[in-house]
């Protein structure tokens, strides 16, 4: 279990993405993002097939979101995963929360040794959020 302090840390961002954000309301990454809604949190969907979610736009990459977004979801297949926390490094992101099934270690390891604060070990934003 994450620390409440890495939680807290995570949750204090002005803004959050989403990163494997979908249309289709069965899939976690609609779930998360419509969570973060549901409690009056900004948060922008990231998924380069979609030009909108839940009528929301979608920004194809890392780089095009705005840069108050320090917090990042990641709701993706652990392969892309490890794309992804490169792309943060290199945007600026500062927290990183991995849902349950899209860690790697890899992925941990390099988010980490960036000084990322990461949470990565199983816990789920979704319980954490209500």
């Amino acid at each position: 279990m994450a620390s409440t302090a890495a939680k807290k840390r995570f949750l204090s961002s002005p803004a959050f993405g989403v990163v494997g954000a979908s249309n289709d309301r069965s899939k976690f990454g609609n779930r998360v993002l419509r969570k973060y809604w549901q409690h009056r949190l900004k948060a922008y969907p990231v998924n380069p097939r979609e030009t909108s979610i839940e009528g929301e736009p979608s920004y194809p990459t890392l780089a095009a979101l705005p840069k108050e977004v320090r917090s990042l979801s990641i709701v993706t297949r652990p392969e892309i995963t490890e794309t992804i926390v490169d792309q943060a490094i290199a945007h600026g992101i500062e927290n990183i929360w991995m849902q349950p099934g899209a860690e790697s270690p890899g992925a941990v390891r390099r988010a980490r040794d960036a000084g990322l604060n990461v949470i990565a070990d199983g816990d789920c934003i979704l319980v954490e959020l209500g």
